[in-house]
């Protein structure tokens, strides 16, 4: 008889298609689904009321429970009698929003994405640390596949428009970067934030007020980045914050070479000299390997592309992850 695995999940699914896909050929795999009723009167009220019947219910259902976001189901969840183990999946945001609403005791394992989540979770959570398990994201090596190609300067971002993610200041640098040298092209992948229309306007005129009309190209949303990828030369990295960023990841396999702002945890991803803090330190690292002939190019996207095989193939990953559900339901 399989397990049954509770799947929760209402985030988004972009790094969870082939983890639940996974799921479901292992297990019997239910997916939490929220009820809401319309009612001219006493709605939210109402609504609450079911919503936390069904958690309960849900969590009765079955053998274990896993929440991929460890946000508002994972804090509903913990807060039920305990009838299942709870796995959950902590990216990033949930420490900073979530984290001091869940409750702990009731979470059997939380799997975070890199080393440095896992410091910030056990410096805020001590009494969890045993709780806490590194397993990193991850790519479709089947369906991010290399293709190496002659160097044309194309320099790419691939992200939410908003002001984590320093686009904006990527433009900055890249405008430093053709006065030295004019080959370059910055190619811009991420739709407009409903949360941060200013900073999509703000993203569009600097690009004007710059004259960098012909340098800079905006795709808005990329609904398929394995084709976006291969006009890619070096692909930047530019956050001040992350769990791990999965865009490195799958540009890497597609073979862009990669640079990346320090931000914590980037150092699990790549090597220090992939790695930057300032505009001047990324506008070295871009024309270094520009000027490097087309084989020593090769070999560094190949080296790169090691580690990817080696850390950060999604077919281990959904392997680490099942093999955490399975103790749990073991030891239940």
């Amino acid at each position: 008889m399989k397990l049954r695995l509770g799947v929760m999940i209402e985030e988004t699914w972009s790094f969870f298609h082939e983890i639940y896909a996974d799921f479901q050929q292992h297990y019997e795999t239910t997916l939490f689904r929220r009820r809401q009723v319309a009612l001219p009167v006493f709605r939210t009220r109402v609504n609450d009321h079911l919503f936390r019947r069904d958690v309960g219910a849900f969590l009765r259902r079955n053998d274990v429970v896993f929440c991929e976001w460890a946000s508002e189901l994972l804090a509903a969840a913990s807060r039920q009698p305990t009838t299942c183990p709870l796995v959950a999946r902590l990216h990033r945001y949930e420490l900073y929003q979530w984290a001091d609403r869940i409750n702990w005791d009731a979470v059997a394992r939380v799997i975070v994405v890199s080393q440095a989540k896992r410091r910030e979770f056990v410096a805020r959570f001590p009494a969890h640390a045993a709780k806490a398990i590194v397993i990193p994201e991850a790519v479709s090596l089947s369906r991010f596949r290399s293709q190496i190609k002659p160097f044309a300067g194309n320099i790419g971002i691939l992200c939410h428009l908003t002001p984590r993610k320093r686009v904006y200041e990527l433009i900055l640098a890249f405008a430093d970067l053709i006065r030295l040298d004019d080959r370059f092209h910055l190619h811009i992948g991420g739709g407009r934030h409903e949360r941060f229309g200013d900073y999509y306007v703000a993203l569009h005129d600097l690009v004007r007020e710059l004259g960098l009309e012909e340098r800079v190209t905006f795709y808005g949303h990329v609904a398929q980045p394995e084709e976006w990828y291969r006009r890619i030369d070096i692909f930047v990295s530019n956050s001040y914050s992350e769990g791990l960023q999965v865009s490195p990841l799958e540009a890497i396999a597609s073979g862009c070479y990669c640079l990346s702002h320090r931000w914590a945890g980037a150092e699990e991803m790549l090597p220090a000299e992939n790695l930057f803090y300032t505009n001047q330190e990324l506008i070295e690292r871009i024309l270094a390997y520009a000027h490097r002939p087309q084989p020593q190019r090769e070999e560094a996207i190949a080296a790169l592309q090691a580690i990817i095989r080696e850390r950060f193939d999604i077919a281990r990953t959904t392997a680490q992850i099942r093999q955490v559900i399975d103790e749990v339901a073991a030891q239940a």
